[in-house]
């Protein structure tokens, strides 16, 4: 997929965040901001995948380690959900090892416990 492509599957992926964090705001559950960034999206016309397994390839062989994408969207971009304080850098580290783990370029952190979403969107390339 194209890098401008990437960006505007992105660009899109962040206005529906921002539609979900208008209508229901901060403070609830991570699985709630799930269901309803999944409805935006659909309805925005990208194709979406809900927690999908992401294995460990270790010595060659592919192994269950509980590891799931909160959302794979157009099959390219990872998203993943927060709601919670302050994002940290632990945080980050667990997208950068999804996108390394499912060979993905770009990844998206949400919190959507902020009172303006844009403090709670971190963009990472790999």
């Amino acid at each position: 997929m194209e890098i401008q492509n990437l960006n505007e599957i992105s660009y899109a992926i962040i206005g529906c965040a921002y539609k979900v964090h208008r209508q229901i705001g901060p403070g609830l559950l991570e699985s709630t901001y799930e269901v309803c960034l999944e409805y935006e999206l659909k309805k925005a016309g990208l194709h979406v995948q809900k927690q999908v397994y992401l294995p460990v390839i270790y010595e060659s062989i592919r192994l269950d380690a509980g590891y799931k994408i909160d959302l794979l969207i157009e099959n390219q971009i990872i998203v993943e959900l927060k709601a919670i304080d302050k994002i940290a850098p632990v945080h980050q580290a667990q997208l950068m090892a999804y996108l390394k783990l499912s060979g993905k370029q770009l990844g998206l952190l949400i919190n959507f416990n902020v009172p303006d979403l844009q403090q709670g969107i971190k963009r990472i390339i790999m």
